[in-house]
């Protein structure tokens, strides 16, 4: 007779090895759209003739767009369900994603920006809110920390291959970041059909797990939407006005105004501290995400074993402002990279953790529009911090005040988590 320990360990097995690897590939590809702008920068704004400032705009305005459309496409998500949806998001974001290359100047880039935000819109939520169907509590710090160390991984595995494309610039009458727009979107293009077929919407549905596998975690699954809707009954009205929803989504705005305000400058900051090649540019950008990406499984790991979320967000969150500030004070490059190193694992490894929380207490049409609502706020943050990154820039002519803001922002996330830990609901919460 199989024991109940026994049935969780080969379940969860199987759900992971089937659904992680795919989900981190797809949230590659989403960050590789993303930010790939940073490196098309250091030929585009000469090309185009975009001032620091007019860059961290474009840059920026992605995410108000992103925001404005979060909630209601996480909530088609859970009307149509998310094979579908993610399918649509993806197909439609990696098509304007490879339209970028016609961006022909300032107000073209402004405009591709803001569609690109409108049609990827939903995809992290959207992925939290799958995640939350398949992976009990105990286990969904880890299981986001590895769905989200796509974000580093983008960057390890597309710096390069971004600085690779540059080098093209001429063939074919083509500029070498209109190459790096063309080829790094259609992959969103084609997984989105592959979405269609290999995703499984509800673990009921799973003919790859057995009868027996699929009984324990719809019931396990159902039974923990249950227990929250008995202890805390939040509708979805209530969600979007819930204290404790908005004081997370604060939160997530000052780590998202760091990550991005970081992420979107990288490139730019390298280049300016070595003076290196756009190749060697993308090489040496990887080194902070590597970095950040064993941080993050490390801290999800260390979450989900000790159950403890709050403290595993807050001292990231500090360690990671205290890497801003080391940066801006260092000029030498590789001290300057290891400093960057250390703001790029305070900040990213608190995803996991971080995202573990709105479960304790919302489910459902609820959960899906919380968790939309606070990675909307985060949205709002990737438009704060690179264009004050760029401001900043243009009017000091130095990235220290930048960097210095990013690191008092962070640290304000950090305090307020401190806060949240002995104020709101998700104090008397446990997984």
């Amino acid at each position: 007779m199989i024991t109940e320990q026994e049935m969780e360990r080969a379940t969860m097995a199987r759900v992971t090895w089937r659904l992680l690897p795919f989900l981190l590939l797809l949230y590659i590809i989403s960050w590789l759209d993303r930010v790939n702008v940073g490196f098309a920068k250091l030929q585009m704004n000469e090309d185009l003739g975009l001032s620091d400032t007019m860059y961290g705009f474009g840059a920026g305005i992605f995410f108000l767009a992103y925001a404005a459309c979060e909630i209601p496409s996480n909530l088609l998500l859970v009307r149509y369900g998310a094979r579908i949806w993610i399918a649509r998001i993806m197909i439609t974001w990696g098509l304007i994603s490879a339209g970028m290359m016609f961006v022909q100047g300032e107000w073209s880039f402004y405009f591709m920006r803001v569609l690109l935000g409108a049609a990827e819109a939903g995809f992290l939520p959207g992925i939290v809110y799958y995640l939350s169907q398949w992976f009990p509590r105990a286990h969904r710090a880890k299981a986001v920390s590895w769905f989200m160390i796509g974000i580093p991984l983008s960057i390890v595995f597309g710096g390069p291959l971004s600085g690779w494309l540059l080098g093209f610039d001429g063939h074919l009458g083509l500029h070498g970041w209109q190459w790096m727009f063309l080829v790094e979107g259609l992959p969103a293009v084609l997984l989105g059909f592959v979405v269609l077929g290999f995703l499984t919407e509800k673990p009921a549905d799973a003919r790859w797990l057995t009868a027996e596998q699929r009984t324990w975690l719809s019931g396990r699954i159902e039974a923990e939407h249950n227990a929250a809707v008995a202890q805390h009954g939040v509708s979805l009205r209530q969600a979007l006005a819930h204290p404790t929803v908005w004081m997370l989504a604060v939160i997530m705005f000052c780590c998202q105004t760091g990550s991005y305000g970081l992420t979107l400058w990288v490139p730019t900051i390298v280049k300016g501290l070595s003076g290196y090649t756009d190749l060697q540019v993308g090489l040496f950008s990887a080194i902070p995400y590597i970095a950040a990406a064993i941080g993050m499984v490390l801290i999800g790991r260390s979450s989900d074993r000790t159950g403890e979320r709050f403290l595993h967000v807050a001292v990231p969150s500090a360690i990671g402002a205290l890497g801003f500030v080391a940066t801006g004070m260092i000029s030498a490059p590789m001290a300057a990279m290891v400093a960057l190193s250390v703001a790029a694992v305070g900040d990213y490894a608190t995803r996991g953790p971080f995202w573990a929380l709105p479960g304790r207490f919302l489910s459902g049409s609820s959960a899906a529009a919380g968790i939309a609502l606070i990675n909307a706020m985060g949205a709002v943050g990737g438009f704060i911090g690179p264009y004050a990154v760029g401001y900043l820039k243009d009017t000091t002519g130095s990235f220290r005040s930048p960097l210095y803001l990013l690191a008092g922002i962070l640290m304000a996330g950090a305090v307020l988590t401190l806060f949240l830990r002995k104020s709101s609901v998700l104090a008397t919460t446990k997984d």
